[in-house]
């Protein structure tokens, strides 16, 4: 193991936090319900812009925004599909950081080896307690994003140490055996057919977008019947569980094609994070830092699309192949090289942005909610639907009592109420979402006035 001098105390990266507070509001806020307007109002939504200047760029926004806030079924990458990674690749950037000043205090390396593995524990127990919350009784499901990171945060603190070139092996050794873990399956026929059986017919989902993602890749690239899914099959149904046992088990797929193994190739996202944290809190240059953030992500774009040319932006001819699609449901080994040239470019801007130049003022809002992700996330789990309730509430009763002045200044009735609710109102889920995030940023803006800051 590479030997350190003695570490230095660590200043606080407004930047990670401004990236952090980002990748929360836009989780809170479900994507300002853009693809769910989109889909269910798209006549009156596109009326909207009849007669105006902007009438056939209108829908095409639409379509982009909706695109942009709704998860890739298959190949491919959106805005909405980098808020995990994202996620994990924080927890890495933030782990030179958190231990450096945990040795400077002087605590152990046995420690602060407790630490971690009672935070992963810790993790993955939130984890189960929010994936319940809805439910009849404790659902022991390990792919809500606080599992994946309890489940590879102990080995990622075992690395965080080490030198890059022992970490790289570490991402190359990860990723190549978790390919092959993933090539050398082939699903039992009679398997496979139950599987289909249960997504058709029980989960009511059509077999062509569910099993024809890849026609020209074998069957263990798909969602449903990889080997990550097999293994979910095997162990899942072992749990207690509310379904009713059908063939002897009682898990059979995740709907969204997500697996509990994903932790394991998760643990190279939230690496790469721990290679951008040391060298962001090394002695380089800022210029130095920005190089090789810059240049790390545009490495990570450059290998995934060398093995999966499916996401490129144009076909080449001659250049039709895939030996690794990049999926995020899955979270293959190519998706996790790819995601992170996306992480390391969007830490390097805000980097460069509120670190280097100093721009600060502007990244306030984000910061607050940054500095408080872990109440973030309960509360977007937990509060979502109350803060709908109470809204409806309260806006109606407030519209009753200003109807008499704004429908003799304004002539409107019900203005707030109908804004969020109206079931006429193509644009008001959209509001709703708005008001939801913004009470939640006011939770934290609280939180963060009193310095109350919830730590795991």
């Amino acid at each position: 193991m590479a030997k350190s001098s003695k570490p230095k105390p660590s200043k606080r990266l407004v930047s990670l936090d401004a990236y952090r507070g980002l990748v929360m509001l836009a989780m809170a806020s479900s994507g300002l319900a853009f693809a769910r307007v989109w889909e269910q109002s798209r006549e009156q939504v596109i009326e909207q812009a009849n007669g105006q200047p902007w009438q056939e760029a209108w829908p095409q926004l639409w379509d982009v925004l909706a695109y942009q806030f709704s998860h890739v079924p298959g190949t491919g990458c959106s805005f909405w599909d980098l808020i995990q990674p994202s996620f994990m690749f924080m927890v890495g950037v933030s782990m030179p950081f958190s231990y450096s000043k945990r040795e400077a205090l002087g605590q152990s390396k046995l420690r602060m080896l407790s630490h971690a593995i009672v935070r992963s524990l810790m993790l993955v127990l939130l984890a189960i307690f929010l994936s319940s919350n809805w439910n009849g009784q404790t659902n022991f499901i390990f792919t809500n994003v606080l599992a994946q990171i309890g489940l590879g945060y102990t080995v990622v603190y075992l690395l965080w140490r080490w030198n890059l070139v022992v970490q790289l092996v570490a991402v190359a050794g990860i990723l190549g055996g978790y390919w092959f873990y993933f090539y050398q399956y082939t699903i039992p026929e009679a398997e496979f057919s139950k599987v289909k059986t249960v997504v058709t017919e029980q989960m009511e989902l059509d077999a062509d977008e569910e099993f024809n993602q890849f026609p020209r890749l074998p069957s263990h690239w798909n969602k449903h019947t990889n080997a990550a899914a097999g293994f979910d099959r095997e162990y899942l149904s072992r749990f207690p569980r509310e379904a009713e046992e059908w063939e002897g088990r009682t898990y059979w797929v995740n709907k969204g094609g997500y697996q509990t193994l994903n932790f394991i190739p998760s643990i190279v996202t939230m690496l790469f994070g721990v290679m951008a944290g040391r060298l962001i809190r090394g002695d380089r240059s800022d210029g130095n830092k920005l190089k090789w953030l810059f240049l790390s992500g545009g490495i990570c774009f450059l290998t995934a699309m060398a093995v999966d040319t499916t996401i490129w932006p144009a076909k080449v001819p001659h250049c039709n192949w895939s030996f690794c699609p990049i999926v995020k449901r899955i979270w293959s080994p190519s998706w996790a090289v790819f995601s992170a040239g996306w992480t390391f470019w969007i830490l390097g801007l805000l980097y460069w942005i509120i670190d280097v130049r100093r721009w600060k003022a502007w990244a306030f809002p984000l910061v607050v909610v940054g500095m408080n992700s872990i109440a973030m996330y309960c509360m977007a789990q937990l509060l979502k639907p109350w803060i709908s309730k109470i809204l409806r509430i309260h806006l109606q009763s407030i519209d009753t009592l200003l109807d008499p002045l704004t429908v003799r200044f304004l002539n409107l009735h019900t203005v707030s109420y109908d804004y969020l609710f109206s079931e006429t109102f193509a644009f008001a889920p959209f509001w709703e979402s708005l008001a939801r995030v913004f009470v939640l940023w006011l939770i934290c803006l609280w939180l963060y006035k009193r310095k109350i800051f919830l730590r795991i």
